[in-house]
């Protein structure tokens, strides 16, 4: 057998299509959405990611102003960066770039962000928000994978889903997003992960197995259930070298598998944008 691929970049640029015509709408009506960065130090892959997100921003007609703190930045400069774009009404979302130095704390300086302008979904209030079913801005890669999922046909009402991981950025968020009573999810959830002993006899089980371990190859042909979707969202980087937690001769087994290169990541990007422009539609003036 040989899986069907499930690419990321088709639905990604659908979700990209409708941003770029709601902010249009916006800027018609004098409202120019904008996405702040926040750089600390000098990391050469991390300075790429910005300059990346911030060319697709230009492309979508979004603003994209900069913060770029030394690596001995203090805690009390990131939190009084994270502070200046949260009280801007001209940013309607944030990104810090992550890995920040060691010596700060991301997480502590995210506290200081405004719930609304988180576009990662990952403050603790939208953290909050989600677990209790009520809007707000969604963690990227879970919602993501969800959109991937429905843009591909592959049903997931119902059905038997096993999330490899439990961090929180993809594990934890995308159980509570994929249980939720809604079309495209109302599944029935297992969060499985490298601690429990013989892990592999969750995942055989699984209709739709999600890798969120962040282990390179961790998932084999073995651990899959024959005709099963896989989606590999868990990966580690060997400098520029991407290295997911699927091996790819899970293809072999699985009925339908993100590939390699070009999965779940493009969808990330795309929901960041989606989360942007809808803060900037929150914050926009009554017609």
């Amino acid at each position: 057998m040989t899986a069907r691929l499930l690419p990321g970049g088709p639905v990604a640029e659908r979700v990209l299509a409708d941003v770029t015509a709601r902010v249009a709408a916006l800027r018609s009506r004098g409202v120019v959405p904008g996405l702040a960065t926040i750089l600390v130090g000098d990391d050469e892959a991390s300075a790429g990611y910005i300059r990346i997100k911030q060319r697709q921003a230009a492309g979508l007609g979004i603003a994209s102003p900069h913060a770029h703190l030394p690596a001995g930045a203090t805690q009390e400069q990131l939190v009084s960066a994270v502070r200046g774009f949260s009280v801007d009404p001209a940013v309607h979302g944030l990104l810090v770039q992550h890995p920040v130095p060691g010596h700060l704390d991301h997480d502590a300086a995210l506290a200081g962000l405004d719930p609304d302008k988180d576009v990662d979904g990952m403050h603790p209030v939208n953290t909050g928000r989600l677990a209790a079913g009520l809007p707000g801005p969604l963690p990227c890669t879970p919602a993501g994978i969800e959109e991937l999922l429905a843009f591909h046909g592959i049903p997931v009402a119902g059905r038997e889903v096993v999330i490899l991981g439990r961090g929180p950025t993809l594990g934890r968020p995308l159980a509570l997003l994929l249980s939720q009573k809604r079309p495209t999810a109302d599944a029935a959830v297992t969060v499985v992960h490298t601690g429990v002993p013989d892990w592999g006899r969750y995942t055989r089980r699984a209709e739709i197995l999600v890798a969120a371990a962040g282990v390179p190859g961790i998932v084999r042909p073995e651990h899959v259930r024959p005709g099963a979707t896989v989606v590999g969202g868990g990966v580690r980087y060997e400098g520029r070298r991407l290295l997911p937690d699927v091996d790819e001769s899970c293809a072999e087994v699985a009925g339908a598998i993100t590939p390699r290169v070009g999965g779940v990541g493009p969808t990330t990007v795309a929901m960041l944008f989606r989360n942007l422009v809808d803060a900037a539609a929150r914050a926009a003036p009554p017609d």
